[in-house]
């Protein structure tokens, strides 16, 4: 070998054999080539071979052998000549000559003169070929058995098949297809949805059974076989028989009984009609949610429910592409499929709770849905064809309206459920929460009773609720308690009354409002409403010396801090005709406060309160202690209307208020307050402040000189010392 380096146009000449010194003895020429005369290159002797060469040799050999098999290509021939060399020098060069080796690593190889080392840096890469050669071959062993397998597979699935064709017996693929094919006919789809069907029929007929496009279209056509696009339930047209059973199932709700009623009588005359939407708006516990049960088993009809509260996805409703993983359709095809018939009572349920991120807005996906003039073609993401939702009567809940897009409020015909008052809530309790507390319980109705007045109690003292929920649950309670002194082997019966109340409850969770006891300077009544009802409010003010400050506290918002200050711009206006000081603002500092702080108040309607209570504390006159009052007020004085009537009129009954102060645009609201109420109630309805503190401040002291309203036609003058026509009902 002539260690050189592999400069290109290098002629050598030999010369005499030498040690490797001086390899290149002369130059003889360099253009346009080199040409060198060299000495050739003797190995050294290495005497006597030792145990560690003769064991390295064998390892090389080995090593060579077992990458030769690892590869393919060993041969007898190769093996001899393997065999036939004993010289460390020749071995490694005729080894390091058949490995792949980088020029760098032969280069190394070449420049190691003595055959001893060269052969131990040949085995360092004998190694290293091992352990590739060896993973290679592991690779690629995998890959054949891979293949080999999918291979054989295929073979038997095909033998298979020949041996059922030889058998008469149908291939499951063409018999799913078949299947798929009487199924899409029984569908009765409308024809553009019938020619997708098959459209994709066919595509799967053309795909291998185990790809994943084939289970994709598969899922695409089990859902469009099995929605309902023809099933559809008798209505019953009964109207006397629907009746009953809105009554049996609820109590009161009139209005909403009254509308399923018409839509009954529009449909009996009609056969083909839109479904109408409804939004039943109202406090929690006052039974929305199973109004709908009720509509749908008056109407003959399935009914099917899904929550929106919390959705923040649009494809919730539309569902997803079928391009996406896992992707189904939207949660109103998955009812009408849990359903089984396109027309039945769709819930859905929390409208108002629908929020909104980066995913869409699912409110306005519903856009579509709830309009009668869209849904007859509703399209759905996962499906891309149109279905019919034009039969289904669907029916949303919400607490408030507030948070409803107004385009989607604006699809909507909005029923109010108010509150219930305390007759209502007895009622209900006698005949729908008690009895069914007894069966859940397995009580009877010998065993437990309980008085009329215990039931007023517990709704009034222990239960704060529009609703009845609560109430029920402290049935509930009552009912455990008995239960185990029956299962104790007690003797009943167990009559619970007024009296013994408080052993089966504790004592009472919620006290009310106290009545002031005297008419005060400053103290006015004002009502207000809340979502579990209507509440009474005392507005108190105080004046100071000072520089014109005012100072609003009781967690009020915004909306009603500044009705506190319209109250004082119009208190400063009207200073003369109140008969107060005109230059009370700048020598005086003002504190409105509305007790309990802890509680967030906001809102117009109790801008006369504090007008009332504000020119009560500046004129030092007491404001009359049996009469509440509600109103937004305006700089001029003018009262403008509110809302919550009922809840409002409740709330001052149960603080033995009877005398209540409204605005005259409420008149209208009458009719949703129950007779029975109104004739316990004395409405006062008002244009102006003036009106207000005419009945509001204590007569013998007010001193009022602006003029009052005009007479209604059909109204008389009939409440002493001055004060302004009342509407007794």
């Amino acid at each position: 070998m002539c260690p050189l380096f592999f400069t290109p146009l290098l002629i050598c000449v030999f010369d005499h054999q030498i040690t490797p010194l001086n390899i290149i003895k002369e130059y003889m020429q360099e253009k346009p080539m080199f040409v060198v005369r060299i000495a050739r290159v003797v190995e050294p002797p290495l005497g006597e071979i030792s145990l560690e060469t003769e064991a390295l040799i064998r390892s090389i050999k080995e090593q060579s052998e077992k990458v030769l098999t690892l590869k393919g290509i060993l041969s007898p021939d190769v093996l001899a000549i393997l065999d036939q060399i004993e010289e460390p020098g020749r071995l490694a060069d005729l080894v390091a000559s058949n490995l792949k080796l980088k020029i760098e690593e032969a280069q190394k190889i070449l420049e190691t003169f003595h055959p001893l080392q060269r052969l131990k840096k040949v085995n360092e890469f004998l190694s290293k070929e091992v352990q590739v050669s060896t993973m290679q071959a592991k690779i690629q062993s995998q890959a054949r058995e891979e293949m080999s397998k999918t291979q054989r597979e295929y073979f038997l699935r095909e033998q298979l098949k020949a041996i059922k064709t030889e058998l008469g017996e149908i291939d499951e693929k063409a018999q799913e297809i078949n299947e798929l094919r009487e199924k899409i006919k029984k569908a009765k789809m409308p024809p553009d949805v019938e020619k997708e069907a098959n459209k994709q029929l066919s595509r799967l007929e053309q795909m291998h059974p185990e790809s994943a496009e084939a289970t994709i279209v598969r899922t695409y056509l089990d859902w469009l076989v099995e929605l309902p696009w023809s099933v559809s339930t008798v209505d019953n047209l009964d109207i006397k028989k629907a009746e009953l059973v809105l009554d049996e199932d609820h109590y009161d709700l009139e209005k909403v009984k009254e509308r399923v009623l018409e839509y009954l009588g529009v449909r009996k005359l009609k056969e083909k009609m839109k479904g109408p939407i409804l939004c039943f708006v109202g406090p929690p516990g006052v039974g929305k949610t199973s109004l709908g049960k009720s509509i749908a088993r008056a109407l003959g009809r399935k009914f099917t429910r899904i929550s929106l509260g919390g959705i923040r996805d649009e494809a919730e409703i539309r569902g997803h592409r079928r391009t996406y993983i896992g992707s189904l359709p939207g949660r109103i095809l998955q009812g009408l499929k849990n359903a089984g018939s396109n027309n039945p009572v769709f819930m859905l349920d929390e409208i108002d709770k629908v929020g909104i991120d980066f995913r869409g807005d699912p409110s306005a996906a519903l856009l579509e849905a709830l309009d009668p003039e869209q849904n007859f073609a509703f399209s759905d993401h996962y499906l891309n064809v149109p279905f019919d939702l034009s039969k289904v009567m669907f029916i949303t809940t919400a607490n408030i309206l507030d948070p409803v897009p107004p385009a989607l409020k604006d699809r909507m015909e909005v029923l109010s459920l108010p509150g219930y008052t305390s007759e209502e809530k007895l009622k209900i309790a006698q005949q729908f929460l008690f009895p069914r507390q007894l069966e859940e319980n397995g009580i009877t109705k010998e065993q437990l009773s309980i008085s009329d007045e215990a039931i007023l109690r517990i709704i009034s003292q222990y239960t704060k609720e529009a609703g009845v929920r609560n109430l029920e649950r402290e049935f509930a309670s009552i009912c455990r308690k008995v239960a185990r002194k029956i299962a104790e082997d007690e003797k009943g019966p167990f009559p619970v009354t007024n009296l013994n109340l408080h052993k089966y409850l504790g004592p009472p969770k919620f006290l009310p409002e106290e009545e002031l006891e005297v008419n005060e300077i400053g103290v006015a009544t004002g009502l207000a409403w809340t979502s579990v009802g209507g509440e009474i409010l005392h507005v108190e003010t105080t004046t100071m010396k000072g520089k014109g400050n005012l100072t609003l506290t009781g967690h009020l918002g915004d909306v009603m801090k500044e009705s506190a200050q319209a109250a004082l711009s119009y208190a400063r206006s009207k200073s003369k005709e109140l008969d107060l000081d005109p230059d009370f603002y700048e020598k005086l500092d003002v504190h409105i406060h509305v007790p309990a702080g802890a509680i967030p108040k906001d809102g117009p309607s109790a801008g006369v309160t504090m007008a009332a209570s504000l020119i009560s504390a500046l004129g030092r006159i007491p404001v009359r202690k049996d009469v509440a009052m509600t109103g937004e007020i305006t700089l001029r004085g003018r009262v403008l209307p509110i809302g919550g009537l009922k809840e409002k009129t409740l709330a001052a009954l149960r603080a033995n208020v009877k005398d209540i102060i409204m605005p005259e645009q409420n008149k209208k609201d009458l009719e949703d307050i129950p007779k029975y109420i109104r004739r316990k109630v004395n409405f006062i309805f008002v244009k102006n402040m003036d009106d207000i503190l005419k009945v509001a401040l204590v007569p013998e002291k007010a001193q009022i000189s602006s003029a009052t309203t005009k007479e209604e036609p059909g109204e008389k003058k009939g409440r002493p010392e001055g004060l302004p026509i009342s509407l007794p009902v």
